[in-house]
């Protein structure tokens, strides 16, 4: 692998709104998901309900958990269906059992996605990123 590490972003549409407003649910979709998707959970999971400000219906559930590999983070809006989901790891991990888990969880197929390799000069290996960063830079020459 090159770089630190793959970045899955995940927008959802249209979920359900008994999981995306509670506090217990986001708590275990948080808890569960790291062992399901192989990753190290080293601390549990922090949700809490934030009220939604000036826009009281934007109230909705966050929540993160740290894992060894890096973290895993969810916002919710419950009036509106959506939520927002980040897995940021520094190793590969299946991103279609993530995503299959996401749509069951959620109750949605409706989703956007995107992924992004994340610290592409991450030394890894010092020599093939010196070799690859220079590649990359003498063609912006």
């Amino acid at each position: 692998m090159i770089g630190f590490g793959p970045h899955l972003m995940v927008d959802g549409y249209e979920g359900n709104y008994e999981v995306l407003s509670s506090v217990e649910a986001i708590t275990r979709f948080l808890e569960d998901l790291p062992n399901e998707i192989g990753m190290t959970k080293i601390m549990p999971p922090y949700v809490f309900r934030y009220d939604g400000g000036d826009v009281p219906e934007d109230w909705g559930i966050s929540g993160f958990v740290i894992i060894a590999e890096s973290h895993i983070s969810i916002h919710t809006f419950p009036e509106k269906g959506y939520f927002s989901i980040d897995i940021f790891s520094c190793k590969e991990f299946d991103m279609d059992r993530a995503l299959e888990i996401i749509k069951s969880y959620f109750m949605t197929d409706k989703l956007e996605i995107r992924t992004t390799s994340r610290g592409t000069e991450f030394p890894r290996s010092v020599p093939l990123a010196t070799s690859i960063t220079e590649a990359q830079r003498n063609r912006l020459v």
